[in-house]
């Protein structure tokens, strides 16, 4: 089954689009094929993100599959991919609704315990998921706090791999941070 995670690349100081597509459920035994430039940080993602996923009680893929981070000609750098690949497998597997999925945009870095790790990037990548018509980004919470300072985008602040699948969910527990009219308020 295929998912698809929007996501960003920081290229200087702005972000580009990133999108992953995840898919699950090809013929063959396991194995994980990850295409689309990815450096070595992000080809490690695989070890991290089967981990977390695990340790937060999902069951990773079961069969072959395929993740893309396109577009294939952009170099994708560091583990900021981490947690949108996570989602895309839980939801790839049909552990998670896509409905939420097309309308925010994902990073972070993740622990094996599926713990979400800072990134950088923030402010670009909530401005990136502005001009694209995005609802809003999901990410680590120093980043989401700096994303907060785009006015017009739902800055969600996740510390957990769980947290962010419980808001794919429709969990009302967990609310967007309020949009920062001073940025001196730190």
């Amino acid at each position: 089954m295929l998912a698809t995670i929007r996501s960003g690349a920081l290229v200087g100081v702005e972000a580009v689009a990133v999108e992953i597509e995840v898919n699950t459920g090809e013929y063959g035994e396991l194995e994980i094929f990850l295409v689309g430039l990815p450096d070595t940080a992000v080809k490690e993602s695989k070890t991290r993100v089967i981990s977390s996923l695990i340790n937060t009680g999902l069951r990773p893929p079961e069969t072959v599959t395929t993740i893309n981070l396109a577009p294939g000609d952009l170099r994708k750098e560091g583990a900021m991919y981490d947690l949108p690949i996570a989602v895309g497998l839980a939801a790839s597997t049909g552990q998670i609704s896509k409905t939420r999925l097309p309308h925010y945009l994902l990073a972070g870095e993740l622990g094996l315990s599926g713990q979400v790790r800072a990134i950088r990037g923030g402010v670009a990548l909530a401005a990136y998921a502005k001009r694209a018509g995005l609802k809003g980004v999901i990410l680590p919470r120093a980043a989401a706090q700096e994303a907060a300072l785009i006015d017009g985008v739902e800055a969600v602040p996740v510390d957990t791999l769980d947290a962010a699948l419980r808001f794919l969910s429709g969990d009302e527990g967990f609310q967007p941070l309020p949009t920062v009219t001073d940025p001196f308020a730190f």
